[in-house]
């Protein structure tokens, strides 16, 4: 017997034995084990600058609406706070998995198309996101460990959906990590000092994934992240002059930036927080599966109830609602560490730098180059987890039709000119312009239509026992 499988079964219950052997695989550190406090600190803050949108979408939200530097920094303390306390709702009491819920693109996305609306503004915005977001909490709300949102999970266990959800995710959020890495032309870096140093940082990511020992391993993130860091101050000095000038502590305000709501805004954002939830149940099966968890629809229900409970305090408060992060499923990955203890401690370091202004700025001083050319090898990751997935689909022509012209529609809504994209309604713009609605709605509607029920009878563990052949 190996010592991860030894690991997993001191620390894990009621697993079979081909599940055993994947949290031996996929995981060195089993779901329910813990480690010192030291390794608990180090892997935390690694999962924190994982969250690439943490330290990109509040400063351009800001910026997009000239706000002044204190409510910029005001929307990334929130932006911190509301993703750990839902991180640490999800890793120890209801989803029970190291899952770290971080900034929804969708949600940033449709505040900022919203906010800049006439008759908008980020009042009406965040007013209309609020409301929005209380209705999808009370669709989500566990009774009886089940929930009328939580139906969607049954369709997430068949391999051809999950996996294409989770490729569509990457899709979506694609925008942040390359194009980031390289930067604008009014970037100090660019193009060449901001793709050398996140080359750098990729560099060492990798050379740490597979040369380094156990430990490095563990570290992999955060060595790739320093030595970027470094190779971007040889050529661009980095000024610590705004963590000087911030204040110390912020504390969360109720609705800072106004109050209102409008019907068919709401509507725009049920929308938006609707594939947010289907794609982190997928991302919560994908987890589940490596760790030799059984995910059953109470749980599932209550993982779900998460993410929209984090939308409503993220709308109260002035931030983004969350998603399961595909960084930090990456560094799942990456450094085989599936504690959920560890993103209970991730969520505990987002609480605190969220409410310590300095130490957030502290934190941005590190290159957004950098940070995305990580999140691009990431999701790179994550991506192909989603093909790994499909590997374990019987295809014939009603899946491949079902499937191929899902992604389609979902990739091909980003590539319409922006003088169509402004002639249609606000809702049909958000819709094209988000792969998870357009490509997973369609994916599901199609595969209920035209494909047999052969796939849903997959269970987790049969998909599992798949995966090891």
């Amino acid at each position: 017997m190996t010592k991860g499988t030894d690991m997993s079964k001191s620390g894990a219950s009621s697993r079979n034995g081909a599940s055993d052997d994947t949290t031996a695989r996929v995981f060195d550190v089993g779901i329910n084990e813990r480690l010192p406090l030291s390794q608990l600190a180090v892997l935390g803050l690694q999962n924190v600058f994982g969250m690439t949108g943490m330290f990109v979408f509040p400063g351009i939200l800001g910026r997009a609406f000239q706000l002044p530097d204190a409510q910029i920094a005001y929307l990334y303390g929130m932006t911190f706070m509301a993703c750990g306390i839902i991180t640490i709702l999800q890793s120890i009491f209801l989803l029970r998995l190291p899952i770290a819920q971080g900034p929804y693109a969708g949600s940033f996305g449709a505040l900022l198309a919203v906010g800049h609306m006439q008759a908008g503004g980020l009042g009406t915005a965040f007013g209309s996101f609020f409301a929005a977001s209380l209705i999808w909490c009370a669709l989500t709300v566990p009774i009886r460990g089940r929930s009328v949102a939580g139906l969607f999970a049954r369709h997430l266990r068949v391999p051809l959906i999950s996996g294409m959800i989770v490729m569509l995710i990457m899709v979506q959020i694609a925008s942040v990590a390359l194009p980031t890495w390289i930067g604008n032309r009014a970037s100090p870096g660019f193009p060449g000092v901001n793709l050398f140093a996140g080359a750098v940082a990729v560099s060492g990511i990798v050379f740490a994934m597979l040369k380094g020992g156990r430990w490095v391993r563990r570290i992999s993130i955060l060595l790739g992240l320093a030595l970027g860091t470094l190779a971007y101050t040889l050529f661009q000095p980095i000024s610590f002059a705004a963590v000087a000038a911030a204040p110390l502590v912020v504390l969360p305000h109720i609705f800072p930036f106004g109050f209102g709501v409008r019907p068919d805004l709401v509507a725009v954002f049920l929308l938006v927080l609707i594939p947010a939830g289907m794609g982190s149940m997928a991302l919560y099966q994908t987890v589940a599966d490596w760790g030799g968890e059984t995910l059953t629809p109470g749980r599932m229900s209550e993982g779900l109830f998460g993410v929209a409970l984090g939308s409503v305090v993220a709308a109260m408060w002035g931030g983004f609602s969350t998603i399961a992060y595909p960084d930090n499923i990456g560094i799942l990955r990456a450094t085989r560490v599936g504690s959920r203890f560890v993103t209970l401690t991730a969520g505990i370091f987002l609480i605190v730098l969220g409410g310590c202004v300095k130490f957030d700025m502290l934190l941005v001083v590190v290159p957004i180059p950098v940070i995305s050319a990580a999140a691009t090898l990431l999701f790179g990751v994550v991506f192909m987890h989603g093909v790994h997935m499909l590997a374990q689909v019987e295809w014939d022509d009603r899946r491949l039709i079902a499937t191929g012209l899902s992604f389609l529609i979902g990739l091909g809504g980003l590539f319409v000119s922006p003088d169509v994209m402004r002639a249609m309604p606000l809702m049909l713009q958000l819709v094209l312009q988000q792969p998870v609605i357009s490509g997973g709605l369609t994916l599901v509607v199609l595969h209920a239509l035209l494909c047999s029920t052969r796939e849903a009878s997959v269970t987790p563990s049969t998909a599992t026992t798949r995966t090891q052949h």
